[in-house]
């Protein structure tokens, strides 16, 4: 059997308050899902109509059956996931108070998922897979650091075509320049970085650590953002996909800088975005379409997905994205 994508990295339960707008210590009630970047790159491709498999790990605990089984339901495939004994699952807690603020407490001190290690990387079918996607946060810590390098390894002598989401979670790093330094480490094993302006400014700034607090990149530092973007990219001739919200996005490849735009909805829900554009431009590098349409499909399932309640359980089907860009094409 021929899987599209393994997607490698960090899984947990979402909770998302079911009320919108309301302060974090009025909510009275959550909707659950799974979450965690990789983990819902995997489902948004299985979304878009690709067989996945979700490379992570799970405690033995009730968590990690709610997570095992979310997957499953969304056809993404578990069976190389193991169960970590005497570890917790991974816990996210969301508010949603629109248009720009969802604040969100991480419950992850020594997750399972951080015990990925390279022996569980080697139970899956390399030599029948045609894409990976390695998390930037699955460097952070224990022997998944490892795992992913190892992945990357082995999609090399494969052929595979890789794929990173810078994915930067500062509460999972020590600083930023400890995340530069990781995510520099295996770039050049990497054929696409994908991250937002601030993830790139961790990942290749000389001064990184404004953007462990969230910090939006200053206009006047943009371009030499680019400028630094561009001389990684020129070095190790890979493409860069720089997400920059609703301006849509910065392809940088060997062809040079190109800028495709967004598109503009009224937003519910930020979290998840970024996977959500993560999995369309996945699915659509796959299914043969140039860069420039890659990103315009991507930029349309982030769209859909902040239109929307929820993170993982908003991301668009195939029809629904196609639809989407062909009203807007009418316009």
């Amino acid at each position: 059997m021929t899987y599209d994508l393994v997607s490698l990295g960090r899984a947990n339960m979402d909770l998302f308050s079911q009320d919108i707008g309301a302060a974090f210590a009025d909510i009275g009630g959550f909707d659950a899902a799974v979450g965690g970047s990789p983990a819902n790159i995997a489902i948004g491709v299985s979304r878009l109509g690709l067989r996945s498999i979700a490379l992570t790990a799970v405690g033995d605990d009730r968590v990690g059956e709610f997570v095992l089984r979310y997957l499953r339901d969304e056809g993404v495939t578990t069976e190389f996931i193991p169960t970590i004994e005497g570890k917790l699952t991974s816990l996210a807690l969301i508010g949603v108070q629109p248009p720009n603020n969802f604040p969100l407490s991480f419950y992850r001190e020594d997750p399972a998922d951080i015990y990925l290690t390279s022996a569980h990387v080697d139970a899956v079918p390399f030599d029948h897979i045609r894409a990976l996607q390695v998390s930037g946060n699955s460097l952070s810590r224990g022997p998944c650091a490892e795992a992913a390098t190892h992945a990357l390894d082995i999609a090399g002598q494969h052929d595979v075509t890789t794929f990173m989401d810078l994915d930067l979670r500062p509460a999972d790093w020590e600083s930023a320049s400890d995340f530069g330094k990781s995510v520099r480490s295996v770039i050049p094993a990497v054929h696409v970085v994908i991250g937002t302006e601030e993830e790139f400014y961790a990942a290749l700034m000389p001064t990184p650590e404004r953007t462990m607090g969230g910090q939006s990149v200053p206009r006047d530092e943009r371009a030499d953002l680019d400028d630094a973007v561009c001389d990684a990219q020129a070095f190790r001739s890979q493409t860069f996909i720089i997400k920059r919200s609703e301006r849509g996005a910065t392809i940088v490849s060997a062809e040079g800088s190109v800028d495709v735009s967004g598109f503009t909805v009224d937003v519910v829900n930020t979290v998840g975005a970024g996977d959500a554009f993560a999995s369309g431009l996945i699915r659509s590098r796959i299914a043969g379409l140039d860069w420039q349409e890659s990103v315009c499909f991507a930029n349309a399932c982030g769209a859909i997905t902040v239109s929307r309640h929820g993170c993982s359980s908003a991301f668009p089907t195939q029809t629904e994205v196609d639809v989407f860009i062909a009203q807007r094409a009418d316009r």
